[in-house]
């Protein structure tokens, strides 16, 4: 499979974070867990939480994976 692009938008003042892979929006996570549940749906399905937050796969924007609140 070709690597993905993934990219966790920056917080909003709701504190979720849209969530894009490719040219997909998947909505907004408010937490790791959140964002895990997306990338499994997406075609990531052996991923964890720790595989999720220490990704160089995913583009961080706003704040890394510990940011959920502005």
């Amino acid at each position: 499979m070709p690597e993905r692009r993934v990219i966790v938008y920056p917080p909003s003042e709701s504190g979720g974070r849209g969530v894009r892979v490719d040219s997909t929006i998947l909505g907004t996570a408010y937490s790791l867990h959140d964002l895990t549940v997306f990338l499994r749906g997406a075609g990531l399905p052996d991923w964890d939480e720790l595989d999720v937050a220490e990704s160089g796969l995913i583009e961080w924007h706003g704040g890394g994976p510990e940011v959920w609140r502005r």
